[in-house]
Protein backbone atom coordinates (compact mmCIF):
# COMPACT_ATOMS: atom_id res chain seq x y z
CA UNK A 1 0.00 0.00 0.00
CA UNK A 2 1.16 3.68 -0.67
CA UNK A 3 1.80 6.07 1.93
CA UNK A 4 -0.49 8.74 1.27
CA UNK A 5 -3.35 5.86 1.26
CA UNK A 6 -1.99 4.58 4.68
CA UNK A 7 -2.09 8.19 6.05
CA UNK A 8 -5.64 8.82 4.75
CA UNK A 9 -6.18 5.34 6.67
CA UNK A 10 -4.80 6.29 9.90
CA UNK A 11 -6.66 9.67 9.47
CA UNK A 12 -10.22 8.88 8.70
CA UNK A 13 -10.69 5.05 9.40
CA UNK A 14 -12.39 4.59 12.20
CA UNK A 15 -11.24 1.21 13.35
CA UNK A 16 -7.68 3.29 13.23
CA UNK A 17 -8.91 5.50 15.20
CA UNK A 18 -10.14 3.45 17.73
CA UNK A 19 -6.87 2.22 18.12
CA UNK A 20 -5.26 5.79 18.69
CA UNK A 21 -7.94 6.67 21.15
CA UNK A 22 -7.21 7.21 24.57
CA UNK A 23 -10.06 4.90 26.26
CA UNK A 24 -9.59 2.60 23.94
CA UNK A 25 -9.05 -0.05 26.50
CA UNK A 26 -12.72 0.75 27.96
CA UNK A 27 -14.32 1.00 24.46
CA UNK A 28 -12.65 -2.62 23.26
CA UNK A 29 -13.49 -4.30 26.35
CA UNK A 30 -17.25 -3.29 27.18
CA UNK A 31 -18.39 -3.34 23.73
CA UNK A 32 -16.45 -6.75 22.46
CA UNK A 33 -17.99 -8.43 25.32
CA UNK A 34 -21.63 -6.84 25.34
CA UNK A 35 -22.12 -7.11 21.55
CA UNK A 36 -19.41 -9.03 20.04
CA UNK A 37 -18.93 -12.01 22.77
CA UNK A 38 -22.53 -11.34 23.63
CA UNK A 39 -23.89 -11.86 19.99
CA UNK A 40 -26.11 -9.20 20.76
CA UNK A 41 -27.82 -6.81 17.01
CA UNK A 42 -29.27 -4.09 17.75
CA UNK A 43 -29.70 -3.32 21.39
CA UNK A 44 -31.83 -0.38 23.10
CA UNK A 45 -29.92 2.49 25.16
CA UNK A 46 -31.38 1.86 28.42
CA UNK A 47 -30.07 -1.55 28.55
CA UNK A 48 -26.63 -0.55 27.37
CA UNK A 49 -25.92 1.70 29.50
CA UNK A 50 -27.11 -0.18 32.43
CA UNK A 51 -24.46 -2.66 31.63
CA UNK A 52 -22.03 0.16 30.91
CA UNK A 53 -22.39 1.66 34.06
CA UNK A 54 -22.00 -1.46 35.63
CA UNK A 55 -18.19 -1.76 34.02
CA UNK A 56 -17.85 1.62 35.25
CA UNK A 57 -18.57 1.42 38.61
CA UNK A 58 -16.14 -1.61 38.89
CA UNK A 59 -13.43 -0.27 37.26
CA UNK A 60 -13.73 3.21 39.39
CA UNK A 61 -14.41 1.36 42.41
CA UNK A 62 -11.39 1.86 45.14
CA UNK A 63 -9.75 4.74 42.94
CA UNK A 64 -9.26 8.50 44.44
CA UNK A 65 -9.97 9.93 41.53
CA UNK A 66 -12.45 8.13 39.08
CA UNK A 67 -11.00 7.11 35.63
CA UNK A 68 -13.74 7.53 33.53
CA UNK A 69 -15.95 10.00 35.34
CA UNK A 70 -18.37 10.51 32.62
CA UNK A 71 -22.19 9.08 33.01
CA UNK A 72 -22.52 5.87 30.76
CA UNK A 73 -24.94 7.09 28.38
CA UNK A 74 -22.59 10.20 27.42
CA UNK A 75 -19.99 7.41 26.87
CA UNK A 76 -22.30 5.81 24.41
CA UNK A 77 -23.56 9.07 22.66
CA UNK A 78 -19.51 9.77 22.05
CA UNK A 79 -18.84 6.74 20.37
CA UNK A 80 -21.82 6.82 18.05
CA UNK A 81 -20.93 10.42 17.04
CA UNK A 82 -20.51 10.46 13.13
CA UNK A 83 -16.68 11.74 13.29
CA UNK A 84 -15.97 8.39 15.59
CA UNK A 85 -18.09 5.64 13.95
CA UNK A 86 -17.30 3.00 16.92
CA UNK A 87 -21.17 2.88 16.99
CA UNK A 88 -24.65 3.20 15.35
CA UNK A 89 -26.98 5.07 16.28
CA UNK A 90 -30.94 4.98 15.17
CA UNK A 91 -34.48 4.38 15.75
CA UNK A 92 -35.78 1.07 14.67
CA UNK A 93 -39.26 1.68 12.90
CA UNK A 94 -41.99 1.79 15.15
CA UNK A 95 -40.17 2.22 18.32
CA UNK A 96 -39.50 5.39 20.02
CA UNK A 97 -36.18 4.65 22.06
CA UNK A 98 -32.70 4.92 20.35
CA UNK A 99 -30.74 2.16 19.51
CA UNK A 100 -27.09 1.26 19.57
CA UNK A 101 -25.47 -1.24 17.71
CA UNK A 102 -21.37 -2.11 16.48
CA UNK A 103 -20.10 -0.97 13.60
CA UNK A 104 -17.87 -3.04 10.99
CA UNK A 105 -15.14 -1.06 11.90
CA UNK A 106 -15.45 -1.52 15.05
CA UNK A 107 -15.63 -5.20 14.62
CA UNK A 108 -12.16 -5.58 13.09
CA UNK A 109 -10.17 -3.42 14.70
CA UNK A 110 -11.83 -5.93 17.72
CA UNK A 111 -10.99 -9.25 16.02
CA UNK A 112 -7.67 -7.85 15.40
CA UNK A 113 -6.88 -7.08 19.29
CA UNK A 114 -8.00 -10.77 19.52
CA UNK A 115 -5.46 -12.13 17.68
CA UNK A 116 -2.85 -10.34 19.68
CA UNK A 117 -3.26 -13.11 22.32
CA UNK A 118 -1.19 -15.73 22.61
CA UNK A 119 -3.09 -19.27 22.04
CA UNK A 120 -2.44 -22.80 23.80
CA UNK A 121 -3.20 -24.25 20.79
CA UNK A 122 -2.86 -22.85 17.12
CA UNK A 123 -4.12 -25.80 14.36
CA UNK A 124 -2.74 -26.08 10.63
CA UNK A 125 -3.85 -29.74 9.48
CA UNK A 126 -7.14 -28.39 9.15
CA UNK A 127 -6.74 -25.37 7.63
CA UNK A 128 -4.18 -26.91 4.92
CA UNK A 129 -6.93 -29.45 4.00
CA UNK A 130 -9.61 -26.70 3.47
CA UNK A 131 -7.32 -24.98 1.22
CA UNK A 132 -6.52 -28.04 -0.70
CA UNK A 133 -9.85 -28.99 -0.49
CA UNK A 134 -10.85 -25.17 -1.85
CA UNK A 135 -8.52 -25.85 -4.65
CA UNK A 136 -10.16 -29.44 -5.71
CA UNK A 137 -13.33 -27.62 -5.78
CA UNK A 138 -12.56 -24.80 -7.84
CA UNK A 139 -10.19 -27.00 -10.45
CA UNK A 140 -13.18 -29.39 -10.68
CA UNK A 141 -16.06 -26.66 -10.78
CA UNK A 142 -14.47 -25.08 -13.43
CA UNK A 143 -13.26 -28.38 -15.87
CA UNK A 144 -15.20 -28.39 -18.98
CA UNK A 145 -14.01 -31.86 -20.46
CA UNK A 146 -16.58 -34.51 -19.46
CA UNK A 147 -14.04 -37.36 -19.57
CA UNK A 148 -12.11 -35.59 -16.89
CA UNK A 149 -15.01 -34.83 -14.45
CA UNK A 150 -16.67 -38.74 -14.79
CA UNK A 151 -12.67 -39.39 -13.52
CA UNK A 152 -13.15 -37.34 -10.73
CA UNK A 153 -16.40 -38.13 -9.79
CA UNK A 154 -15.62 -42.02 -10.09
CA UNK A 155 -12.78 -41.80 -7.71
CA UNK A 156 -14.21 -40.18 -5.00
CA UNK A 157 -16.67 -42.81 -5.43
CA UNK A 158 -14.11 -45.53 -4.88
CA UNK A 159 -13.03 -44.01 -2.18
CA UNK A 160 -16.49 -44.26 -0.25
CA UNK A 161 -16.54 -47.25 -1.38
CA UNK A 162 -12.96 -48.44 0.09
CA UNK A 163 -14.33 -46.83 3.42
CA UNK A 164 -17.65 -48.49 3.42
CA UNK A 165 -15.83 -51.64 2.85
CA UNK A 166 -13.59 -50.95 5.92
CA UNK A 167 -16.18 -49.46 8.22
CA UNK A 168 -18.02 -53.08 7.22
CA UNK A 169 -14.91 -55.29 7.74
CA UNK A 170 -15.11 -53.61 11.91
CA UNK A 171 -12.00 -50.96 10.72
CA UNK A 172 -13.34 -47.81 11.59
CA UNK A 173 -10.73 -44.84 11.84
CA UNK A 174 -11.60 -42.16 14.45
CA UNK A 175 -10.53 -38.85 14.72
CA UNK A 176 -7.72 -37.67 17.57
CA UNK A 177 -8.55 -35.37 20.17
CA UNK A 178 -5.83 -32.86 18.47
CA UNK A 179 -7.60 -33.55 15.26
CA UNK A 180 -11.42 -32.80 16.66
CA UNK A 181 -9.46 -29.35 18.63
CA UNK A 182 -8.08 -27.96 15.77
CA UNK A 183 -10.86 -28.66 13.40
CA UNK A 184 -13.35 -27.36 16.15
CA UNK A 185 -10.90 -24.22 16.54
CA UNK A 186 -11.05 -23.64 12.85
CA UNK A 187 -15.08 -23.62 12.71
CA UNK A 188 -15.33 -21.19 15.62
CA UNK A 189 -13.30 -18.70 14.06
CA UNK A 190 -15.33 -19.07 10.78
CA UNK A 191 -18.67 -18.90 11.92
CA UNK A 192 -17.88 -15.62 13.92
CA UNK A 193 -16.16 -14.11 10.62
CA UNK A 194 -18.98 -15.16 9.07
CA UNK A 195 -21.19 -13.17 11.16
CA UNK A 196 -19.16 -10.26 11.21
CA UNK A 197 -19.10 -10.08 7.25
CA UNK A 198 -22.89 -10.60 7.72
CA UNK A 199 -23.02 -6.37 9.50
CA UNK A 200 -20.53 -5.38 6.90
CA UNK A 201 -22.40 -6.68 4.15
CA UNK A 202 -25.70 -5.19 6.22
CA UNK A 203 -23.96 -1.86 6.50
CA UNK A 204 -23.49 -1.53 2.81
CA UNK A 205 -26.37 -2.09 2.17
CA UNK A 206 -27.57 1.00 4.38
CA UNK A 207 -25.07 3.11 2.76
CA UNK A 208 -27.13 2.37 -0.75
CA UNK A 209 -30.04 3.40 1.38
CA UNK A 210 -28.43 6.70 2.51
CA UNK A 211 -27.17 7.74 -1.12
CA UNK A 212 -30.80 6.96 -2.27
CA UNK A 213 -31.88 8.98 0.07
CA UNK A 214 -29.66 12.08 -0.38
CA UNK A 215 -30.10 11.81 -3.88
CA UNK A 216 -34.17 12.07 -3.87
CA UNK A 217 -33.52 14.85 -1.76
CA UNK A 218 -31.30 16.62 -3.92
CA UNK A 219 -32.65 16.00 -6.97
CA UNK A 220 -33.87 18.78 -9.69
CA UNK A 221 -34.27 16.73 -12.52
CA UNK A 222 -36.88 14.41 -14.01
CA UNK A 223 -38.46 11.92 -12.35
CA UNK A 224 -37.90 9.04 -14.63
CA UNK A 225 -34.31 9.74 -14.73
CA UNK A 226 -33.89 9.58 -11.08
CA UNK A 227 -35.44 6.41 -10.71
CA UNK A 228 -33.44 5.19 -13.50
CA UNK A 229 -30.52 6.21 -11.51
CA UNK A 230 -31.82 4.43 -8.19
CA UNK A 231 -32.88 1.30 -9.86
CA UNK A 232 -29.39 0.70 -11.83
CA UNK A 233 -27.60 1.43 -8.64
CA UNK A 234 -29.89 -1.52 -6.56
CA UNK A 235 -29.42 -3.92 -9.56
CA UNK A 236 -25.59 -3.49 -9.27
CA UNK A 237 -25.42 -4.12 -5.57
CA UNK A 238 -27.44 -7.26 -6.17
CA UNK A 239 -25.44 -8.35 -9.47
CA UNK A 240 -22.45 -8.20 -7.95
CA UNK A 241 -20.36 -11.09 -6.14
CA UNK A 242 -21.46 -9.86 -2.66
CA UNK A 243 -24.90 -9.54 -3.78
CA UNK A 244 -25.08 -13.04 -5.74
CA UNK A 245 -23.22 -14.97 -2.87
CA UNK A 246 -25.12 -13.03 0.08
CA UNK A 247 -28.79 -14.19 -1.94
CA UNK A 248 -27.17 -17.61 -2.00
CA UNK A 249 -26.11 -18.35 1.44
CA UNK A 250 -29.68 -16.29 2.51
CA UNK A 251 -31.49 -18.86 0.55
CA UNK A 252 -29.55 -21.59 2.06
CA UNK A 253 -30.18 -20.29 5.95
CA UNK A 254 -33.73 -20.49 4.75
CA UNK A 255 -34.17 -24.08 4.11
CA UNK A 256 -35.64 -26.07 6.92
CA UNK A 257 -33.51 -29.31 6.54
CA UNK A 258 -30.67 -27.36 6.82
CA UNK A 259 -30.88 -25.46 9.84
CA UNK A 260 -32.19 -28.88 11.32
CA UNK A 261 -29.14 -30.31 9.97
CA UNK A 262 -27.00 -27.44 11.55
CA UNK A 263 -28.84 -27.36 14.90
CA UNK A 264 -28.02 -31.35 15.14
CA UNK A 265 -24.40 -31.01 13.94
CA UNK A 266 -23.71 -28.18 16.53
CA UNK A 267 -25.32 -29.97 19.46
CA UNK A 268 -23.62 -33.17 18.39
CA UNK A 269 -20.35 -31.07 18.54
CA UNK A 270 -20.80 -29.58 21.71
CA UNK A 271 -20.80 -32.78 23.91
CA UNK A 272 -17.49 -34.46 22.49
CA UNK A 273 -15.36 -34.41 25.29
CA UNK A 274 -12.40 -33.01 23.21
CA UNK A 275 -13.78 -30.19 22.72
CA UNK A 276 -14.35 -26.83 24.96
CA UNK A 277 -17.53 -25.97 23.51
CA UNK A 278 -17.59 -21.84 22.83
CA UNK A 279 -20.88 -21.25 23.83
CA UNK A 280 -20.89 -18.12 21.04
CA UNK A 281 -20.94 -20.87 18.27
CA UNK A 282 -23.63 -23.11 20.03
CA UNK A 283 -26.46 -21.21 18.11
CA UNK A 284 -24.28 -18.99 15.63
CA UNK A 285 -27.01 -20.47 12.87
CA UNK A 286 -29.19 -18.44 14.20
CA UNK A 287 -27.35 -14.87 14.44
CA UNK A 288 -26.69 -15.50 10.81
CA UNK A 289 -30.20 -15.74 10.04
CA UNK A 290 -31.16 -12.89 12.19
CA UNK A 291 -28.17 -11.15 10.62
CA UNK A 292 -29.15 -11.99 7.00
CA UNK A 293 -32.47 -11.16 7.84
CA UNK A 294 -31.10 -7.02 8.69
CA UNK A 295 -29.73 -7.17 5.58
CA UNK A 296 -33.10 -8.44 3.80
CA UNK A 297 -34.74 -5.57 5.89
CA UNK A 298 -33.01 -2.69 4.54
CA UNK A 299 -32.79 -3.87 1.02
CA UNK A 300 -36.73 -3.37 1.93
CA UNK A 301 -36.46 0.04 3.23
CA UNK A 302 -34.99 0.89 -0.19
CA UNK A 303 -37.71 -0.18 -2.18
CA UNK A 304 -40.08 1.55 0.48
CA UNK A 305 -38.28 4.91 -0.03
CA UNK A 306 -38.77 4.92 -3.38
CA UNK A 307 -42.25 3.86 -3.64
CA UNK A 308 -43.00 7.44 -0.87
CA UNK A 309 -41.06 9.16 -3.76
CA UNK A 310 -43.36 8.44 -6.12
CA UNK A 311 -46.19 8.82 -3.70
CA UNK A 312 -44.75 12.01 -2.57
CA UNK A 313 -44.44 12.99 -6.47
CA UNK A 314 -48.02 12.62 -7.64
CA UNK A 315 -48.99 14.13 -4.80
CA UNK A 316 -47.18 16.85 -5.46
CA UNK A 317 -48.11 17.55 -8.72
CA UNK A 318 -52.04 17.07 -8.08
CA UNK A 319 -51.50 20.16 -5.65
CA UNK A 320 -49.56 22.25 -8.11
CA UNK A 321 -52.46 21.86 -10.95
CA UNK A 322 -55.19 22.05 -8.58
CA UNK A 323 -53.25 25.40 -7.23
CA UNK A 324 -53.16 27.01 -11.03
CA UNK A 325 -56.49 25.64 -11.75
CA UNK A 326 -57.78 27.88 -8.59
CA UNK A 327 -55.23 30.78 -9.34
CA UNK A 328 -57.33 30.93 -12.86
CA UNK A 329 -60.68 31.11 -11.29
CA UNK A 330 -59.83 33.08 -8.67
CA UNK A 331 -58.77 36.04 -11.77
CA UNK A 332 -61.59 35.15 -13.92
CA UNK A 333 -63.79 36.14 -10.86
CA UNK A 334 -61.81 39.07 -10.60
CA UNK A 335 -61.96 40.55 -13.91
CA UNK A 336 -65.79 39.51 -14.73
CA UNK A 337 -67.12 42.63 -13.72
CA UNK A 338 -64.37 45.03 -14.96
CA UNK A 339 -62.56 43.45 -17.62
CA UNK A 340 -59.12 44.65 -18.30
CA UNK A 341 -58.89 47.91 -20.77
CA UNK A 342 -55.28 47.49 -21.97
CA UNK A 343 -55.01 45.43 -25.21
CA UNK A 344 -56.77 46.56 -29.14
CA UNK A 345 -59.30 45.29 -31.33
CA UNK A 346 -58.37 44.08 -34.86
CA UNK A 347 -61.40 43.87 -37.20
CA UNK A 348 -60.40 40.87 -39.13
CA UNK A 349 -58.68 38.25 -37.40
CA UNK A 350 -55.59 37.84 -40.48
CA UNK A 351 -55.35 39.16 -44.43
CA UNK A 352 -56.64 36.90 -46.88
CA UNK A 353 -55.06 36.19 -50.01
CA UNK A 354 -56.49 35.45 -53.59
CA UNK A 355 -54.30 33.92 -55.60
CA UNK A 356 -55.24 33.75 -59.59
CA UNK A 357 -54.44 30.49 -60.49
CA UNK A 358 -55.93 28.74 -57.73
CA UNK A 359 -59.29 30.07 -59.21
CA UNK A 360 -60.65 26.36 -60.87
CA UNK A 361 -61.47 26.81 -64.31
CA UNK A 362 -64.71 27.13 -65.80
CA UNK A 363 -66.67 23.13 -65.99
CA UNK A 364 -70.56 23.46 -67.49
CA UNK A 365 -73.00 21.95 -64.88
CA UNK A 366 -73.90 18.64 -65.17
CA UNK A 367 -77.83 18.06 -66.82
CA UNK A 368 -79.68 16.39 -63.97
CA UNK A 369 -82.91 15.14 -64.24
CA UNK A 370 -85.11 16.17 -61.24
CA UNK A 371 -88.86 14.02 -60.59
CA UNK A 372 -90.69 16.82 -58.58
CA UNK A 373 -93.76 14.82 -58.18
CA UNK A 374 -93.60 11.74 -55.76
CA UNK A 375 -96.72 9.29 -55.70
CA UNK A 376 -98.31 9.50 -52.51
CA UNK A 377 -98.15 6.29 -50.06
CA UNK A 378 -101.15 3.40 -49.74
CA UNK A 379 -102.03 2.52 -46.80
CA UNK A 380 -100.94 -1.35 -47.35
CA UNK A 381 -97.80 -0.02 -48.12
CA UNK A 382 -97.41 0.62 -44.28
CA UNK A 383 -96.51 -2.00 -41.81
CA UNK A 384 -97.71 -0.97 -38.49
CA UNK A 385 -96.15 -3.48 -36.30
CA UNK A 386 -92.83 -1.27 -36.93
CA UNK A 387 -94.11 1.37 -34.43
CA UNK A 388 -93.85 -1.70 -31.18
CA UNK A 389 -90.62 -3.42 -32.22
CA UNK A 390 -88.69 0.10 -31.83
CA UNK A 391 -86.16 -0.90 -28.49
CA UNK A 392 -85.50 1.33 -25.89
CA UNK A 393 -82.15 1.26 -23.18
CA UNK A 394 -82.83 2.42 -20.20
CA UNK A 395 -79.38 3.77 -19.28
CA UNK A 396 -80.58 4.29 -15.59
CA UNK A 397 -81.02 0.44 -15.08
CA UNK A 398 -77.98 -0.33 -16.74
CA UNK A 399 -76.19 2.20 -14.48
CA UNK A 400 -78.64 0.66 -11.40
CA UNK A 401 -76.40 -2.66 -12.54
CA UNK A 402 -73.15 -1.11 -11.91
CA UNK A 403 -73.50 0.19 -8.94
CA UNK A 404 -75.05 -2.50 -7.78
CA UNK A 405 -71.58 -4.69 -8.54
CA UNK A 406 -69.04 -1.89 -7.75
CA UNK A 407 -68.70 -0.17 -4.36
CA UNK A 408 -67.66 3.11 -4.16
CA UNK A 409 -64.44 3.75 -5.40
CA UNK A 410 -64.07 0.80 -6.80
CA UNK A 411 -63.61 -0.51 -10.71
CA UNK A 412 -64.16 -3.37 -12.99
CA UNK A 413 -64.27 -4.87 -16.55
CA UNK A 414 -67.25 -4.22 -18.74
CA UNK A 415 -67.08 -8.10 -19.32
CA UNK A 416 -67.67 -8.94 -15.78
CA UNK A 417 -70.70 -6.69 -15.42
CA UNK A 418 -72.14 -8.28 -18.03
CA UNK A 419 -71.55 -11.54 -17.06
CA UNK A 420 -73.62 -11.34 -13.50
CA UNK A 421 -76.31 -9.32 -15.55
CA UNK A 422 -76.53 -10.68 -19.16
CA UNK A 423 -77.50 -8.60 -22.24
CA UNK A 424 -81.25 -9.20 -23.14
CA UNK A 425 -81.55 -6.07 -25.89
CA UNK A 426 -78.40 -7.01 -28.48
CA UNK A 427 -75.87 -4.78 -28.89
CA UNK A 428 -78.17 -1.62 -28.48
CA UNK A 429 -77.54 -2.58 -24.68
CA UNK A 430 -74.02 -2.23 -25.11
CA UNK A 431 -74.21 0.82 -26.73
CA UNK A 432 -76.59 1.92 -23.79
CA UNK A 433 -73.48 0.87 -21.19
CA UNK A 434 -70.66 2.92 -23.18
CA UNK A 435 -72.81 5.85 -23.63
CA UNK A 436 -73.32 6.58 -19.44
CA UNK A 437 -72.39 9.72 -18.21
CA UNK A 438 -73.73 9.60 -14.88
CA UNK A 439 -71.95 11.79 -11.90
CA UNK A 440 -70.57 8.88 -10.18
CA UNK A 441 -69.29 6.55 -12.99
CA UNK A 442 -66.66 6.56 -15.37
CA UNK A 443 -66.34 4.57 -18.75
CA UNK A 444 -62.72 4.59 -19.86
CA UNK A 445 -61.63 2.10 -23.10
CA UNK A 446 -58.12 0.98 -23.39
CA UNK A 447 -57.63 0.35 -27.25
CA UNK A 448 -54.40 -1.34 -26.60
CA UNK A 449 -56.40 -4.42 -25.55
CA UNK A 450 -59.18 -5.92 -26.69
CA UNK A 451 -62.52 -8.21 -25.43
CA UNK A 452 -64.88 -10.27 -26.74
CA UNK A 453 -68.12 -9.91 -25.20
CA UNK A 454 -70.96 -12.90 -25.91
CA UNK A 455 -74.59 -12.16 -25.75
CA UNK A 456 -77.51 -14.01 -27.28
CA UNK A 457 -79.60 -12.77 -29.92
CA UNK A 458 -82.94 -10.64 -28.97
CA UNK A 459 -84.80 -12.39 -32.12
CA UNK A 460 -83.28 -16.00 -31.33
CA UNK A 461 -82.43 -16.65 -27.86
CA UNK A 462 -80.98 -20.38 -28.85
CA UNK A 463 -78.06 -18.26 -31.21
CA UNK A 464 -75.44 -16.46 -29.42
CA UNK A 465 -73.49 -13.66 -30.83
CA UNK A 466 -69.84 -12.47 -30.16
CA UNK A 467 -69.12 -8.43 -30.15
CA UNK A 468 -65.42 -7.37 -30.24
CA UNK A 469 -64.77 -4.21 -28.32
CA UNK A 470 -61.72 -2.39 -26.79
CA UNK A 471 -60.80 -3.23 -23.11
CA UNK A 472 -63.68 -1.40 -21.38
CA UNK A 473 -63.26 -0.35 -18.07
CA UNK A 474 -65.69 0.91 -15.40
CA UNK A 475 -65.40 3.38 -12.23
CA UNK A 476 -67.41 4.56 -10.19
CA UNK A 477 -66.40 7.25 -7.67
Amino acid sequence: MEFERLETLRERHPAWRLLRAANATLVLSFLGKFFVEGNRGATGAAEAAGALDDDLYAINAGLDQPRFPKAARAYLEDWAATEVGFLRRFYPTGVDEVHYEVTPAFEKAYAWVDSLQARAFVGTESRLHTVVELLRQIVHGSETDPDVRLADLRRQRDQIDAEIAAVEAGEVVIMDETSVRDRYQQFAATARELLSDFREVEDNFRGLDRAAREKIAAWDGSKGELLADLVGSRADIAGSDQGRSFQAFYDFLLSESRQEELSGLLATVSRLDAVEADRRVRSIHHDWSEAAERAQRTVRQISEQLRRFLDDQVWLENRRVLDLVRAVEATALEVRALPPSFGMEVDEPGIEFALPFERPLYEPPAAAEVESLIPPATDEDLDADLLFTQTYIDTARLAGNIRAVLPARASALLEDIIEMYPIDQGAAEIVGYLALSDDDLTIEMDESDQTVVTYADPDDPERTKRLRLPKVTVRRA
